[in-house]
């Protein structure tokens, strides 16, 4: 996670200069309060990165010796054949579609539909603990 917080802390001193730079420049405040406020948001990723990456053990990525075997292994269970995902993006664009146009009663069966499939991404291997 060193690696990943080093990232977001560039990108913050980044926006950071061009939000001084741009304010000195145009003198214009909606700009310059999205880049500062910009800056801010990495910056609040990057603190929790670091603050992470103390409590964590040094992986591959944060060791600059590491070779790339270093990383092999199991890296989780992925599904092969879910149906889930697909549902998961159609509930999401048909909330996407039903915000744009504010179709309320669109919205209320989208959000239905999206509690739904992420329940069932979430619980697709669940199993019900044994009743012995």
């Amino acid at each position: 996670m060193k690696v990943e917080s080093r990232i977001f802390e560039i990108i913050t001193a980044f926006f950071f200069l061009c939000a001084i730079v741009y304010s000195v420049l145009t003198h214009e405040v909606v700009g310059m309060a999205g880049l500062f406020l910009t800056g801010g948001l990495s910056l609040i990723i990057g603190t929790y990165f670091r603050f992470v990456s103390r409590r964590l053990e040094e992986r591959p990525e944060d060791n600059p010796e590491a070779e790339v075997s270093d990383g092999a292994g199991d890296v989780g269970f992925f599904s092969p054949g879910s149906y889930w995902p697909i549902t998961l993006a159609g509930s999401a664009a048909l909330v996407a579609i039903s915000l744009a146009f504010f179709y309320v009663w669109s919205l209320v069966i989208a959000g239905v539909l999206l509690l739904i499939s992420v329940g069932g991404l979430v619980f697709e291997y669940h199993l019900r603990p044994s009743d012995h």
